[in-house]
């Protein structure tokens, strides 16, 4: 014959057990839904880092090789750096934003380069130009489209 005491000691146990298996499973399923969380976490980062690269390849200021090393085409503004450092046609395009004496829109630019101002395709690469010289310092872009020199 089984000793009750034992069947009791059994029973116990078993009840021990199944306590922890269920503190366990749902332990088991905090942890693979933190780390579904985390490799979802991880996909975005991924994708916004490849984002945020190309957006700073399309940023990256033009470059050219000269004597085997980069420069910048458009150099930005510094006390260390002055307009001969621009090229020719950015140049004369401050020149011309200079001279106007006030906010200039990139049509009155083009006409005095002698470009056709009423052909818009005309105009885009000038305003490309126009918003480098900006974004590099040199010009100082309104919100309403027009160019200023800077002082």
């Amino acid at each position: 014959m089984v000793d009750p005491e034992v069947l009791e000691r059994i029973a116990v146990r078993r009840a021990e057990l199944d306590g922890l298996e269920e503190q366990m499973v749902k332990q088991l399923d905090q942890v693979r839904a933190e780390r579904d969380e985390l490799a979802a976490a991880e996909r975005v980062l991924a994708r916004m880092s490849e984002q945020i690269a190309g957006e700073r390849a399309v940023v990256a200021p033009a470059s050219a090789q000269v004597g085997g090393r980069a420069a910048l085409l458009v150099p930005h503004r510094s006390d260390s750096v002055d307009e001969a450092a621009l090229p020719g046609d950015y140049r004369r395009i401050l020149a011309i934003v200079r001279a106007a004496g006030g906010p200039v829109q990139v049509r009155a630019v083009g006409e005095e380069l002698g470009l056709q101002a009423e052909v818009r395709g005309k105009l885009e690469p000038l305003r490309a130009k126009l918003v480098k010289l900006a974004d590099r310092g040199w010009l100082h872009k309104r919100g309403d489209g027009k160019f200023t020199a800077r002082l």
